[in-house]
Parts: structure tokens; C-alpha cells; sequence
């Protein structure tokens, strides 16, 4: 294996570690991609984010993440205070059941723009996103020296690659979810995910 081809694999599987844990960011994607709604924006937005705070990491802006913790903790409570209200909708959804579910002619319920927002929301405003993307990933890219941006490569494509099959994998599940029983299950945990990251960047703040 050539050198560029192993830090770019190192990038990708050190994105991927990162990434894939649960998350607000992994939840929401996953239920517009069950419910199909706005999937390839939702995608394409938390990509595209990805690969910014990667490319910022690399350049050496993670330093001054680590030198600003008062803009982190105001993010902090925004994000929480989002996370937090984000959380009770999905819980007055499994308390009331609305309309907000798959539709049979396959096409999901909701605004594009809604969900455009929300995701925006979750992608930049939880602290931990420039922790870990800007400053971590960034200073095991400079590890790397002139093969950092290779890693930094790597790292956004397994983001990309992540993003993708968890939103347009999720349409799989939807023939699970045909029952409002089972919807109220994912919005049961889509809410406690929401509420209890919440909690803990208020409190973390």
C-alpha cells in the first residue's frame, strides 16, 4: 500500500470512528431517511458540512477552537436549548400521533425547508462537532505532515460515504415502519437521544 493510499485509509477509518457514534446529527438523518424527506439535501448538507470543519481542521484552525471556549459555551447552550426543544416535539409525537409519518404513495410529510434548517442546526451548533472534526481530527492530521490533507481526504469521504448510506439505506426500514406503533417507537428514541444531548451540553456548558 502506498503512503497515500495508507493515510487516506488512516483518515477514512478515523472519520468513520468518529462519525458513527449515536448522535442528534445520526438520528435526524436517519428518520428523513425513513420518512424520505428531504434526503438528499439532509445528505448533502451534513457532507458538505463534514468536509468544511475537516478542510478547517487540517488548515490549523483547531487551535483557535481550543483558544475561544467562551464562543464554545455559548454554542453550547444554544444547541442544547435546540436539542432540548427538537427532543419534546419528537415526544409529543409519540404522545400524540399525528400525520408526520410514511404516506403510501412513498413520498414522506414535511418542509424542505423545515428540514434544511433543522439540519443546519444540528450540524453547527453542538460544540463537540469542532472539538472532535476541527480540533481532533485536525491534530492527527498534522501528524501526518505534507500528507495531511490526504488524511483530511480520507476523513470527509467516510463521511460522505456515511451520510449517504444512512439516509438512503433508511428507506429499507420503512416497511417496518408502516404501523403508527412502530413510528412512535423511532420518534421514542429520537426523542430521548434529543433530550439527553441536551441536557448534557446545557449542563456541560
Amino acid at each position: 500500500m502506498s503512503t497515500a493510499l495508507a493515510a487516506a485509509a488512516a483518515g477514512f477509518g478515523t472519520g468513520l470512528s468518529l462519525i458513527v457514534a449515536i448522535g442528534a446529527q445520526n438520528a435526524f438523518v436517519l428518520r428523513q431517511g425513513i420518512r424520505r424527506d428531504a434526503v438528499l439535501a439532509v445528505v448533502g448538507i451534513c457532507a458538505l458540512s463534514d468536509a468544511l470543519l475537516i478542510a478547517l481542521g487540517v488548515g490549523g484552525v483547531g487551535a483557535l477552537v481550543v483558544a475561544w471556549p467562551d464562543a464554545l459555551t455559548v454554542v453550547g447552550w444554544v444547541g442544547g436549548a435546540f436539542l432540548l426543544g427538537y427532543g419534546l416535539l419528537a415526544a409529543r409525537r409519540v404522545i400524540r400521533p399525528g400525520t408526520d409519518a410514511l404516506r403510501t404513495d412513498g413520498e414522506a410529510a414535511g418542509s424542505r425547508r423545515r428540514a434544511v434548517l433543522t439540519c443546519l442546526a444540528l450540524t453547527w451548533l453542538n460544540p463537540h462537532v469542532y472539538l472532535d472534526t476541527v480540533f481532533l481530527l485536525g491534530s492527527i492530521a498534522a501528524d501526518r505532515g505534507s500528507l495531511r490533507w490526504t488524511f483530511g481526504l480520507g476523513a470527509a469521504f467516510a463521511s460522505l460515504c456515511w451520510f449517504a448510506a444512512l439516509g438512503f439505506g433508511a428507506r429499507l426500514l420503512s416497511r417496518c415502519l408502516t404501523r403508527p406503533a412502530a413510528w412512535r417507537v423511532l420518534d421514542g428514541l429520537v426523542a430521548g437521544t434529543m433530550i439527553t444531548l441536551g441536557v448534557l451540553l446545557v449542563a456541560g456548558a
